[in-house]
């Protein structure tokens, strides 16, 4: 009897009718996915809200009663109905759950609870303090219904999605022209180094808007603190930097530390002509003829340049032995290592000192060498393994001329001792 009552109650619960009778009635959902025009939306993305699926529904935000299904009943004030929040009360409105630590640990625990004071703190806060219509509030960047995880890609706030969502107000010249902003960020940032790297090929770890400025706490980094937002990513750069003599220079003229050479969004891809006193040179900008600075530049620029070189040669030459069909796989490695140390070389060059990466020169330089002796040795024992060749064919040659013209002196003499063999005897 026992095993028949359990069987029964595994049936009723395994049943889509029970299932369905154990929901939560929701009239909110049900009534607003059978009106047309805007207040249908909402209902249609149910689904997709993340709020939905953490158990969360209609009545958690505009509150009423979901069970009742007459409409008046449904939205009542005096079952606490809520209603649509006006814009200024949003993020005040979204912080009853966002703010409160319990009720985050309930749903989420890993989201932290501080969004809104570091809204309150941000540049887009403190302009909504003072009635700033045009600033964005939470629906801006999450939109108010369909709300997706930021790990979802059609998330408005996935990392690849940020900057179009910041460039629907910041290239919006209607709204910027009142604040005396500009509006080419977003064109500036799709250009840049790390544009191209989060747009185009889809590289998650680039820096988008919010790297840089921060997602919540939205701020113009300042002169002092530029260094340390570039160095979130560019660590060992930043420290090389800051013992150099520009870091001092910076302070004394107030000047931002990375963006002086590299601009702010639309940074380019660093080369070597960025370096030294030539046409491109950025150093040039700042030092005079004659100057140490402008000697140190040159000095800089000669020691990659030279180590380039070496590495061309060594290059080329490698690749010459490798179409001969040499075996340069320790030249290869050699060349490897020439080329770690170019690279470390290009990044000491925030050092702004030409005896700190004159051993990485004189390090990258001598792999570079010995790539290259290793290939043109290859190239001459390719060229005595085929002058030896020909000397062998040429012997093999000769053996074999001799060995037939010893066969037709063979036949030759074989021939005419059959001759002589038929030729008729003396009869005396």
């Amino acid at each position: 009897m026992t095993g028949y009552r359990l069987r029964v109650a595994l049936g009723l619960l395994l049943c889509p009718g029970f299932v369905w009778s154990a929901e939560k009635p929701n009239s909110c959902v049900e009534c607003h996915k059978q009106v047309e025009g805007q207040t249908r939306g909402p209902a249609t993305l149910a689904a997709e809200d993340v709020h939905f699926q953490r158990g969360l529904s209609c009545v958690d935000c505009h509150g009423g009663d979901p069970t009742a299904m007459d409409p008046q009943a449904a939205m009542d004030p005096a079952k606490g109905f809520l209603g649509r929040p006006r814009r200024e009360q949003i993020p005040q409105f979204c912080a009853r759950c966002h703010a409160d630590p319990a009720t985050m640990r309930k749903y989420n625990p890993n989201l932290p609870t501080d969004q809104y004071a570091k809204y309150l703190t941000s540049q887009h806060g403190k302009r909504f303090s003072v009635g700033d219509a045009d600033v964005p509030v939470c629906i801006s960047c999450h939109e108010a219904h369909g709300i997706r995880s930021k790990k979802d890609p059609a998330s408005p706030v996935y990392p690849t999605n940020i900057p179009g969502t910041c460039a629907s107000c910041h290239s919006d010249a209607s709204i910027m022209d009142k604040h005396g902003l500009p509006v080419n960020q977003h064109w500036d940032y799709s250009q840049s180094v790390h544009g191209q790297a989060l747009l185009f090929r889809g590289d998650r770890a680039a820096p988008h808007c919010a790297s840089c400025h921060g997602s919540h706490e939205a701020a113009k980094p300042r002169t002092v603190a530029i260094g340390n937002v570039c160095a979130q990513c560019h660590s060992l750069t930043r420290d090389l930097f800051a013992k150099s003599p520009h870091k001092a220079a910076h302070e004394a003229l107030g000047l931002p530390e990375c963006e002086v050479c590299h601009g702010n969004h639309l940074i380019r891809k660093p080369s070597d002509e960025m370096l030294g006193t030539g046409q491109d040179a950025v150093c040039v900008s700042c030092h005079e003829p004659g100057s140490t600075g402008y000697v140190t530049a040159q000095q800089m620029r000669s020691a990659i340049e030279q180590l380039k070189t070496h590495m061309a040669s060594a290059e080329a030459a490698v690749r010459h032995a490798a179409e001969l069909g040499m075996d340069v796989g320790d030249a290869e490695f050699e060349l490897r290592e020439a080329m770690t140390q170019l690279t470390q070389e290009r990044t000491y060059v925030h050092s702004f000192s030409a005896a700190t990466m004159e051993p990485i020169a004189e390090e990258g330089t001598h792999h570079a060498l010995r790539a290259e002796g290793q290939a043109r040795q290859a190239i001459r024992e390719f060229h005595f393994r085929r002058q030896g060749l020909w000397v062998t064919l040429i012997i093999l040659a000769l053996v074999v001329s001799g060995l037939l013209l010893k066969i037709r002196d063979l036949e030759r003499s074989d021939s005419t001792d059959k001759m002589d063999d038929t030729s008729p005897r003396d009869s005396s």
